[in-house]
Formats: C-alpha cells, structure tokens, sequence
C-alpha cells in the first residue's frame, strides 16, 4: 500500500512536470503586459487580458489561414501514408514472398534514419521538380512512412489467419478481404498512426522553414514563428494566445480518440 501510494504521487509528479509548460502558456495568453513583465511571479492573473490577446492574435497576423493550411497539409500527408501504407503492412503480415524478411529489416533500419539526415536530397529533389514553395512540397516528401507499415504490420499480425481463410472460402476476393475484412479490423491502429502522424506534421518546423517562403502556404508551427519575429516583438500575450490556440487542435483530437489510442498501441506489442 506504501509503495503504491509512492508510485502514485511520484507519476503524478511528473505528469505534473510535463503539463506545466502548457498552463503556464495558456495562462500567460490570459494576461496583460504589466504582469507578464511583473518583476514578481504571478501564477494566475489578476487582471483578465484574455479577449485582447486572442483579438490581437487573430488580427495581427492571418492565424486562421495558416491553422487551415496545417488541418490540410496534416490530413492529406495522413490520408496517402494510410493508402500506401496499409496495404504494404498486409502484405508483409499475410503473404509469405521471397524477400519478405529483409525488407521488413529495411523498414525497421529507415525507422533509425531523422528527416534531418536526408533532407538535402529531398530539398534537391522538390528544386528540380520545381515544387518548391507549394503544398505538394510539404506532403509529396511524406507520403510513404515506415513508421506506420510497421506500426499497422504489427497489429495485423494479432488478426487471426483463419479469419481470411474463411473469407476466401466464402469467395471474397483478396481487395475485398483487405478493404472490407481486414480494413476495419484494424481501426484503432490506424487511429493510433494518425494521431501520431498528424500532431508530427502538425508541430514541424523544420521542413516548412526549408520548402516555403510564401506566407499563403505557412503551416501553424512556421506562422507563429513569424507571429514573434514580425509582428508580436515583445507582446508574450498575443505570441501566448497564438500558441494556445495552435496547440488546442491536437489536444482535442487526442481527447476524442485516447482510448482507440492506446487501445492500437497496446495492442501492436503482442506479437
């Protein structure tokens, strides 16, 4: 009971630890500039500044069109990587072929290489296609992640085989087998997949910074890096609320979909 009490409050702790940040932006976005720069730490504020900074979030830079742009950018990367990913993950779970094994050790080695590292061919690629500074430069480069196959191969791999050898005896061609059976046996693996793809495309800074130069196609993350370099100077409040408001799409995508979540995460580690 001791130990137990312990585990408790030490995760508490820590979750604790973790969440601050975002109350204390969130919390910032609420007040006014004199006790933003208060030579004292104030928690909670004591004048409500709320309705100025989001006013001024939205007014001063077009916040709007760069959140559309991260739900478009963020959805079209996930809708391709599914399509591409999905059945690849079948066929490497369901179908014995000469080769299979060394490419999935393939994947599992590109899964240890960061879009750092091959960010120069990608960039000269999107340069000689001339497709730089455009939507197709900020998905085209995405659209194939090993991460998923290999996150979606591990949950097929819990489905029963009996199961498709009934489908097959049933009649049922393999497309449908993997598109009508198979599809949406493996729901909250998907599920578990998106909501790491989108919040990853969602939050990147990096690519976009490299790939765009015009304001029309700046995702969230790159808008409020220019929100602070441009127009907010020293106004924490609105750069606070502007934060907030970008963060606040991926808090309640996760909230809608935890337990299909963790349910995909959990089970992708049985077999």
């Amino acid at each position: 009971m001791f130990f137990s009490f312990i585990r408790h409050i030490l995760l508490l702790s820590i979750g604790i630890l973790f969440i601050f940040p975002f109350i204390w932006m969130i919390l910032t976005s609420f007040k006014p500039e004199s006790e933003i720069f208060s030579s004292s730490i104030i928690f909670f504020p004591k004048e409500f500044a709320m309705i100025e900074n989001y006013t001024k979030a939205f007014q001063q830079t077009p916040l709007l069109h760069y959140l559309l742009n991260g739900f478009f950018v963020s959805f079209a990367i996930l809708f391709i990587q599914i399509i591409v990913a999905y059945p690849c993950a079948y066929a490497l779970s369901k179908h014995k072929f000469m080769g299979r094994k060394l490419l999935m050790a393939v994947i599992v080695c590109a899964l240890l290489i960061p879009t750092q590292v091959i960010c120069v061919p990608l960039y000269l690629l999107m340069y000689f296609f001339d497709l730089l500074d455009s939507y197709t430069s900020l998905i085209l480069p995405f659209s194939i992640s090993v991460f998923g196959i290999f996150l979606i191969r591990q949950f097929i791999n819990t489905i029963p085989n009996d199961l498709i050898y009934a489908a097959k005896i049933d009649g049922l061609s393999e497309f449908r087998i993997v598109w009508q059976i198979i599809l949406p046996l493996s729901t909250p693996a998907l599920l578990s997949f998106g909501i790491f793809s989108i919040v990853a495309h969602w939050n990147d800074y990096f690519w976009p910074l490299i790939v765009i130069s015009t304001p029309d196609f700046f995702t969230p993350t790159l808008g409020v890096a220019t929100f602070k370099n441009d127009e907010a100077g020293s106004n924490y409040g609105a750069l606070n609320a502007a934060a907030s408001v970008v963060v606040l799409p991926l808090i309640v995508l996760f909230l809608m979909l935890q337990k299909r979540f963790i349910q995909g995460i959990t089970s992708t580690g049985i077999k």
